[in-house]
């Protein structure tokens, strides 16, 4: 796994608030905003002000045989047993989780390779989450397990009330197939907590009063040995209140056991150290926004700005390696893996026991490259092939003992193929085929570029029907999400084909800064400051779908979730005129107290500090909740969210709802109880879900 991939999983999904944030009781006595009430997220009146919502937009949108059969043919998607199970290593098993109409919680289970090859395998259910959660009377969802190596029989499992970012952990023995009595318990916290050895593990959760940093993470991390009760764990770092989060990890690859304290200073700035036997911390010399990885007798540098050392100057976004003992030893023998170009950027990597596989994108599109450590310089050979304007992605299956990886190729009219394969041992082998949808075969796929407000070229991939007319009539679906580094790419979609191509509109992907498509640099682009010209991006598709015929403003509708939620809030009050129906989903909106909300404090480094009176003054122009006003020419919008949603939390939803309804604008909102920041606890939910947004879009744009 790479470190940034390390990063994502431990900060977006593992490090998760200890409860609802219920903002409303810091507020000042002199702060002015109406609709504060509602930061009251579990408040019998503001859940009341919930229900009546939703059951507006549920009967406005949601109670018609029309809608009813979008929903039943979506869940059907999801449910199908025809998706590829995909699965990971433990031990000699691989594992899956799996949920359909019968567990729609979900099963965790296991299977041997060999089974695993076949069309139908013997599956051995390991956890039945839908029994559990009968027995325990709890609605549980499911957030993973980490098993202790090389044995991998007793594994940390993490399960969500009602999908929240907060888990409750419990130890499990994989052989027993049952939870330990007097295990490693931990109730329900945002909790990283990571195996030492049998008997011990790193933990860091909400230890109590002043353990929790400002941006509520964990502050400290503890040894806690078993059969000792929690208090008695011994600290092994505090970071202090202005870091992000603090954490630890041993990896216990034979013969390379090495300790790991990670301080996140902030989202993009963080310290590694390694921690010895006698509890000394040295830290790896590296810049603090690059992204370090430890592998075996390697040690990769990802650095995220222009890097100098040894007397040379290292690119942003480059690949680096050097040898971890002689690098921990004042050696800087650096060899670059990888360099990004005006085109390229490395969308990810991963190892075999003894190769490197990259994941490069060009024009966000994939292709891959296997990389050889030897004497001087790495081999490279190219892996695999994918027809045009696909994603193609690879990583090994057990980095330990075998070079097997698995391989997957998708596009937005192919359905998902998987490859099992050895490096050095031919070509790899399709063994899954996800199953088609919707005819794909009326479509055609097709990349553009616009040119942004100040000149940059933004890539968007449009999908529409073969025999389209440009009259500028066309029902349009622009999406988009430009932040934190993340790309869109190409992906087949059961759900996109069913609720929106097949009724003849046309589905548009739009690349916009703030994104990874070109790496580091294309995010840094629109970050703090610059953050407007993501918006300009998406408006600049926007207009050049209008000046080509594609739609025109009645028929374009656009919609994004979370920091694309964003996006559209600021679609909605700074180009409206380019839009007939907007839809804003798990959506940051109130920028003046993001910061107070929720998980917020922790996303400084991406949009600024708005208790900063300096910053304050450019957060504001993309504030959506700032600069709605009366008298503009707003079009319709929907706002959904959920009660559970503990990372950005429905509180911005709620209030910019409410403000834009006491405006007397046409706006709709809905917020599932359940779900967390996915706003869906289950397929059932997230069918629905789904079937709201485009059915709303539809019905405005069409």
């Amino acid at each position: 796994m790479t470190s940034k991939t390390k990063l994502w999983l431990t900060l977006a999904l593992s490090l998760t608030l200890s409860g609802m944030t219920h903002a409303a009781d810091s507020i000042t006595p002199t702060a002015k905003d109406p609709n504060l009430w509602l930061e009251n997220i579990d408040g019998p009146k503001q859940l009341d002000w919930v229900k009546m919502q939703n059951a507006e937009t549920v009967k406005t949108y949601a109670d018609s045989a029309e809608f009813k059969q979008l929903d039943a043919r979506l869940l059907e998607v999801l449910d199908s047993n025809a998706r590829i199970p995909m699965v990971s290593k433990i031990g000699d098993y691989f594992y899956n989780f799996w949920r359909d109409k019968d567990h729609p919680k979900g099963l965790w289970r296991r299977t041997t390779l060999d089974e695993y090859r076949k069309d139908k395998p013997n599956w051995e259910t390991v956890i039945d989450l839908d029994a559990l959660a009968a027995s325990e009377k709890e609605n549980w969802v499911w957030h993973g397990a980490d098993c202790l190596k090389p044995a991998y029989r007793r594994c940390l499992v993490a399960l969500s009330r009602g999908g929240a970012d907060a888990s409750v952990i419990r130890e499990f023995d994989l052989a027993d197939k049952q939870f330990v009595k007097g295990g490693f318990d931990l109730p329900e916290a945002k909790s990283v907590v990571n195996w030492m050895d049998a008997d011990r593990v790193y933990v860091a959760t909400d230890f109590g009063p002043g353990s929790m940093t400002k941006s509520s993470y964990p502050r400290i991390v503890k040894e806690w040995k078993r059969g000792t009760p929690l208090s008695s764990a011994t600290v092994v770092y505090e970071a202090k209140d202005d870091d992000m989060s603090v954490s630890a990890a041993r990896d216990n690859t034979p013969g390379f056991e090495r300790d790991f304290v990670y301080r996140q200073l902030a989202f993009y700035d963080s310290e590694t150290y390694v921690r010895g036997k006698d509890g000394k911390l040295t830290k790896i010399d590296a810049p603090n926004d690059a992204n370090v990885d430890v592998h075996r007798e390697w040690l990769l540098i990802e650095p995220r700005s222009d890097w100098s050392v040894g007397g040379k100057t290292y690119k942003s976004g480059s690949l680096l390696a050097a040898k971890f003992d002689d690098y921990m030893a004042g050696k800087r023998d650096i060899t670059v893996l990888f360099e990004p170009s005006d085109t390229t950027a490395l969308d990810a990597y991963s190892w075999t026991r003894h190769h490197l596989i990259l994941n490069v994108m060009d024009n966000v599109v994939n292709r891959l490259e296997v990389l050889t450590p030897g004497p001087g310089a790495w081999a490279r050979a190219p892996l695999g092939g994918a027809p045009a304007l696909s994603t193609i992605a690879a990583g090994g299956v057990d980095d330990d003992t075998s070079d097997a990886y698995f391989l997957t190729v998708t596009g937005f009219l192919q359905p998902t193929t998987l490859y099992y394969g050895v490096l050095n041992q031919g070509d790899g082998q399709a063994i899954k085929h996800s199953p088609s949808f919707f005819d794909a075969s009326k479509f055609d796929v097709s990349q553009h570029f616009a040119t942004s407000k100040d000149g940059t070229r933004v890539p968007y991939f449009e999908i529409a029907p073969k025999n389209l007319k440009a009259d500028g009539s066309n029902p349009t679906l622009q999406y988009g999400y430009g932040g934190f580094e993340v790309s869109l790419q190409p992906a087949y979609s059961g759900s996109v084909g069913r609720a929106w191509l097949e009724k003849g509109g046309v589905y548009v992907i739009a690349n916009i800064r703030g994104g990874g498509e070109y790496g580091p640099r294309w995010h840094k682009a629109a970050l703090k400051a610059n953050r407007l010209r993501a918006y300009e991006d998406f408006a600049a598709v926007s207009q050049d779908l209008i000046a080509r015929k594609i739609t025109s403003p009645q028929h374009l509708g656009a919609m994004g979730g979370s920091n694309g939620g964003l996006l559209m809030g600021n679609m909605l009050t700074l180009y409206p005129q380019f839009y007939g129906a907007i839809v804003s989903q798990v959506a940051l909106l109130d920028m003046q107290r993001y910061t107070h909300l929720s998980a917020g404090a922790s996303w400084i480094a991406e949009y600024g500090d708005p208790d900063k009176p300096e910053e304050w003054t450019w957060i504001k122009t993309f504030s959506p909740y700032f600069n709605a006003k009366a008298g503009e020419k707003y079009p319709p919008v929907l706002f959904t969210t959920s009660t559970r949603d503990d990372r950005v939390g429905p509180v911005h939803a709620r209030k910019m709802a409410a403000k834009l309804e006491s405006l007397g604008y046409n706006t709709s909102f809905y917020e599932n109880i359940e779900g967390g920041h996915g706003a869906a606890a289950d397929n059932k939910q997230a069918a629905f879900m789904s079937a709201l947004g485009y059915t709303y879009l539809w019905d405005h744009v069409k």
